[in-house]
């Protein structure tokens, strides 16, 4: 019994430490990067599903892949993080302070570099606090994918 109760102590544990390891600027460029080659190798419906997908290869540590149409009509094509904003509009979405933070992701994308930082507040689950977070974006295609770090 105290074998069971130990294990299954060192498992929760294990999936929250998990959970709370914060993912870095250079992994974030890295998925991004790597989410475009998949998106141009499979198509918009393959990627965006594994995007979707909370198992699949674009989630690591507190990293995860979102994807906008680069025609800033702000409706989300995918979220790793969270599925319910998907095929929603969530331009007006601002940040703890106020700030239009998917303007300003949309603007990045758009942009004649097409690829940049945008920095904001956002609730991290990890802390439950509001944290500073940091998000890369890139244009591929007619995409702009991005992934985030909290700092």
């Amino acid at each position: 019994m105290f074998k069971r109760i130990v294990m299954v102590c060192l498992m929760l544990w294990m999936s929250v430490a998990g959970a709370a390891e914060k993912g870095t600027a250079d992994e974030a460029v890295a998925m991004v990067k790597k989410a475009g080659e998949f998106l141009k190798k499979h198509g918009k419906d393959k990627a965006y599903a594994e995007f979707n997908n909370p198992k699949g290869q674009f989630i690591h540590k507190d990293l995860y892949i979102f994807t906008f149409a680069a025609n800033g009509d702000g409706i989300e094509t995918s979220n790793g993080a969270n599925q319910k904003l998907v095929g929603k509009n969530v331009k007006e979405m601002k940040d703890a302070d106020g700030k239009f933070l998917i303007k300003d992701i949309l603007a990045v994308g758009m942009s004649k570099e097409g690829k940049g930082w945008v920095d904001y507040k956002w609730p991290n689950p990890s802390t439950g606090t509001i944290d500073a977070k940091r998000t890369y974006v890139e244009r591929v295609d007619d995409v702009i994918v991005g992934c985030g770090i909290y700092q």
